[in-house]
């Protein structure tokens, strides 16, 4: 499936959908904010990742890390149960919020599939967090039409988690993907999940350049962008973006802040960013106070030539992408 190039200038409209900028009325460095769709949470335009890069970083480290980010105005946290052995990545990040939970977003991720250890698995995760409850439990990584399927059997995940939510272990419910569009349009169109969180990236738009400007390359397998995200748009969920740099192929092809500015500019709440070093955290703080959307010109200048040149890759890449 593609799009038409006026669908395409729909799904990059910063509107409502994303929830207006927000900063502290005279306080230039503030960081952004944005409502995280109907949660109504607002949370800050960077979120910071606590994934395969932040467990690069020794245990001392890594509670420094995330502490100069939540310093420098990061609101929203994301981590997983498998990122790291036994829970490895959400011990760390409970380390790091604890005395500063207040004004936090916390979210966290499920990534077995077997309804009966949900339960079980999130009770583990809100001890090595150190809370009581968390503000969002995702379904991990959905790849497939097949592990919807599982996702969604009678006593599976969902299900469980939606128990979960009831005896507000957690207060939000949400599904994560980047290796299938198709497989996340139908989760979302079929259920209704407070957020989701999608790879959208400068590099995986399914156009390239034509006559009369962006036409859709029909040899290219679809994206999250033309058919995940309006889904997720319409029903008002909140939508988070990942892979913006595309687990870092697109860098030294374009600037890191032209890719976060990019994802920014999409109806999106924030974007999530991995940062293995103290300086990438002080650079896409910096990044993040700074933006302003680009317009759509400028945002089909950097889309087409990256996405003609690496669309195909990365659609591979990410369909064996293991995200622990």
């Amino acid at each position: 499936m593609s799009i038409s190039r006026r669908e395409f200038l729909g799904t990059t409209a910063l509107g409502a959908t994303a929830g207006p900028l927000l900063a502290a009325k005279g306080d230039k460095a503030a960081m952004p904010s944005r409502v995280l769709g109907k949660t109504g949470a607002r949370v800050s335009i960077l979120a910071f990742g606590s994934g395969s890069r932040f467990l690069k970083y020794d245990d001392g480290q890594a509670v420094e890390a995330l502490t100069r980010a939540l310093d420098g105005g990061v609101t929203y946290v994301d981590t997983a149960d498998d990122y790291g052995k036994d829970h490895r990545s959400e011990m760390l990040v409970g380390k790091a919020l604890k005395g500063r939970r207040q004004g936090i977003f916390l979210a966290t991720k499920l990534s077995d599939r077997d309804g009966a250890k949900s339960r079980r698995i999130v009770e583990e995760s809100l001890k090595a967090l150190q809370v009581d409850q968390v503000d969002l439990v995702h379904i991990h990584s959905l790849v497939s039409m097949d592990d919807l399927a599982k996702i969604e059997a009678k006593g599976g995940v969902l299900e469980q988690l939606q128990k979960i939510k009831d005896e507000k272990l957690t207060r939000f419910i949400g599904i994560t993907s980047h290796a299938d569009p198709e497989a996340l349009k139908a989760a979302l169109e079929r259920h209704d999940f407070d957020v989701t969180q999608m790879a959208l990236n400068a590099g995986q738009v399914n156009m390239m350049s034509g006559k009369g400007g962006m036409v859709p390359n029909e040899a290219m397998k679809t994206s999250f962008q033309q058919l995940a995200l309006p889904v997720a748009n319409r029903k008002k969920m909140g939508v988070v973006a990942m892979k913006v740099m595309a687990q870092d192929a697109l860098i030294g092809q374009t600037s890191p802040d032209k890719l976060m500015q990019y994802s920014l500019s999409l109806p999106v709440t924030a974007v999530v960013i991995g940062m293995p070093k103290f300086e990438h955290i002080d650079e896409n703080v910096k990044q993040a106070k700074a933006f302003r959307p680009m317009t759509h010109t400028e945002m089909k200048q950097l889309a087409v030539p990256l996405s003609e040149r690496n669309k195909q890759a990365l659609d591979r890449l990410f369909a064996d992408h293991v995200d622990a």
